[in-house]
């Protein structure tokens, strides 16, 4: 999550959703029900959802599909506070967004579930006291109940900081990754740099920093880790990239350590600012934002840069 690169926008409304025609009005593939029944990409980017997620008037950005495809989750700035929404897949069809983390008074973002779906992760300048924001971001949680989502829940200091913590993603063994500028004067705060922490239940514990194939003396937040823990995409605003912001990814080598990390190239940056990567559950689609709508393309190019 880039605060500087959020603007304020208005509250969209999710039409029905139809398959996608060409202009001879003639069926196209689709990428299936799974995806909002929206025409796939290629190896271009294209934007997500047009009209129905990305919206010409609203600013749009970090996305969270369930593991089965049902649940899309995304953020949206109404009113200069960013907060999430939800559609899930029912038997007529996509359901209208829902607020599903939201308040006046704070901020919410980058969303993500847990491994078993039952924990909506996300961050916040929520105040743990309750007496008002925050002047940093925590990563918070809430619950699964049986009528929607419990009240929000700090996800504890062996995560949070009095500093800021950005955009969190997990292996299938429940491993989060996550980045901070923890430890930073205010003359070197923008150097956020990739964790990792264990987590059994609702504890966390063994927090660490990865290595220099990774971090630098940069800006690197936005991690995304694939569940087998193989590579990690992250945003990194380092001298000689594409534009403001880039996405960059590390893949581990044959003895678990990990390679330094590559530019993803043109194919995916632009002069723009490119953050808030995620890769669904069935390894076929990178998602992404940028200049307030979210992309997708076809993962492959993930695979070509192995």
């Amino acid at each position: 999550m880039k605060p500087a690169t959020l603007l304020c926008a208005l509250l969209c409304v999710l039409p029905a959703v139809a398959p996608a025609q060409t202009a001879e009005k003639k069926p196209v593939k689709l990428a299936g029900p799974r995806y909002l029944n929206q025409e796939p990409p290629g190896l271009t980017p294209k934007v997500f959802a047009p009209g129905i997620v990305s919206n010409k008037d609203v600013y749009e950005y970090s996305n969270s599909f369930s593991k089965d495809g049902k649940e899309f989750f995304w953020a949206v700035i109404e009113n200069n506070k960013p907060h999430i929404r939800c559609v899930r897949l029912e038997k007529n069809g996509w359901t209208q967004p829902v607020k599903v983390v939201h308040d006046p008074q704070y901020e919410h973002n980058d969303p993500f579930l847990s491994p078993d779906g039952q924990k909506l992760f996300f961050i916040s300048d929520r105040a743990v006291d309750g007496k008002g924001p925050k002047k940093d971001f925590d990563i918070w949680y809430v619950k699964r109940e049986k009528n929607g989502w419990s009240a929000p829940i700090n996800a504890g200091p062996e995560i949070n900081s009095d500093k800021n913590e950005y955009y969190m993603s997990f292996t299938k063994g429940g491993k989060m990754y996550f980045s901070s500028n923890r430890g930073t004067d205010p003359a070197h705060d923008k150097n956020y740099d990739v964790y990792t922490v264990s987590a059994a239940g609702d504890a966390f514990g063994n927090r660490r920093k990865l290595g220099s194939a990774v971090n630098s003396e940069h800006y690197e937040a936005d991690v995304f880790v694939s569940p087998d823990e193989q590579y990690v995409i992250f945003c990194g605003e380092r001298p000689g990239g594409q534009g403001e912001g880039d996405l960059y990814i590390s893949f581990k080598d044959d003895k678990g350590g990990w390679l330094p990390a590559r530019n993803m190239g043109p194919a995916i940056n632009t002069k723009a600012y490119e953050f808030c990567p995620f890769v669904s559950a069935d390894g076929k689609y990178l998602f992404f934002s940028r200049s307030g709508d979210i992309f997708w393309v076809g993962a492959d190019i993930i695979k070509n840069l192995k």
